[in-house]
């Protein structure tokens, strides 16, 4: 398993990132643990979670539950200094947590200390705010993507005091980094002047939806990424499970994230499917699996941080695992290339 560098921070990261967000509703603790020990002997040593894991559903009893089982396997494997976590404060978007407030100030003083206690640690290694208080264009919201309700003003306003609360966090050494989510190029770009003119933490990191079939990325924030060394960490990188192939034929295994969200937030039609399909072919032609053709593509984008990727079973980390040093040749790359062409956008 490859490591490097992520973004401009001190955090040396592995290419692949395990995620949380089912441990707790799909994964039981005991299998989590046994997840956290494979990956790690594998080379993977970057876990990420969130204060409002686990999901598939998201409730508020079992809100901070992810947390509290990575917490528990750092305590007990005794192995905190092998690995980088990263957490998340939820914002505008989760209504469970915080009765919705957004990232201010006061709520990052909250949330900072439950995470903490929950993670069992002293220190995170990577803060970062999931949802912009401002909205964003994630999850199938592009559709109707309108910022002209905004308010610049404002919202510089609450950066300047977050970053003000960021540096504060950083000199008491609750947090060694700062990463953002679900985030625009031009939130981005505001983060980083505004904290560069105060002197707060800079974002490391921005982790949004990546993967053969969703590449908004590429774009402006793709630049960003690269001008800027900002990471991306990649969720959902197997399009929720699309490009496992499982749901080709219309179904729904047990257990699977279509079993407790149909739609996969927005991104079940017929159009992914013909594109999971032309995916599918190339992997077929090239002798590759498509799981792990997905997951090396994403590790040979320019602007890549990690890749994060979900496992509800011992078994699919294994099948994954298999695949962490697969090294895709020019003329696989060709094929993805021109069948992005064909399917530029499938949900």
């Amino acid at each position: 398993m490859n490591t490097h560098q992520l973004g401009h921070s001190d955090l040396v990261v592995s290419d692949l990132c395990l995620g949380t967000m089912t441990f707790g509703t799909q994964t039981s603790e005991p299998d989590a643990h046994h997840q956290m020990d494979t990956a790690l002997a594998a080379g993977i040593n970057f876990f990420d979670t969130a204060e409002m894991y686990p999901v598939n559903p998201v409730s508020a009893e079992t809100v901070g539950n992810s947390e509290t089982i990575v917490g528990n396997w750092l305590t007990q494997s005794g192995k905190r200094d092998q690995v980088v976590i990263a957490t998340k404060i939820t914002g505008a978007n989760g209504g469970f947590v915080r009765d919705g407030q957004g990232i201010t100030p006061e709520a990052i003083a909250q949330a900072i200390d439950g995470s903490l206690t929950r993670l069992k640690t002293d220190c995170i290694d990577l803060y970062q705010f999931h949802w912009p208080n401002r909205g964003s264009y994630h999850f199938r919201q592009i559709w109707d993507y309108d910022p002209s309700n905004q308010n610049r003003a404002e919202t510089q306003d609450n950066m300047i005091a977050v970053l003000e609360t960021l540096k504060s966090l950083r000199a008491a050494g609750k947090i060694r980094h700062f990463g953002l989510s679900n985030e625009s190029a031009w939130g981005t770009s505001e983060w980083l002047r505004l904290a560069r003119m105060s002197d707060a933490p800079t974002p490391v990191s921005v982790q949004n939806e990546y993967s053969l079939l969703c590449r908004i990325y590429d774009g402006d924030l793709g630049e960003l990424s690269v001008n800027e060394n900002v990471g991306l960490l990649a969720f959902s990188p197997l399009a929720a499970g699309l490009l496992t192939g499982k749901y080709q034929d219309g179904g729904i295994p047990e257990g699977s994230r279509r079993s407790y969200v149909e739609n996969l937030g927005g991104r079940w039609g017929e159009r992914a499917l013909a594109a999971v399909a032309a995916y599918q072919k190339i992997a077929d032609t090239h002798g590759i699996d498509v799981v792990h053709m997905a997951l090396a593509w994403c590790c040979t984008r320019s602007f890549m941080g990690s890749a994060i990727f979900g496992a509800t079973t011992q078994a699919q980390l294994e099948h994954i695992i298999a695949g962490k040093d697969v090294v895709l040749s020019d003329e696989v790359l060709a094929d993805i290339n021109a069948a992005h062409r064909e399917h530029p956008m499938p949900y």
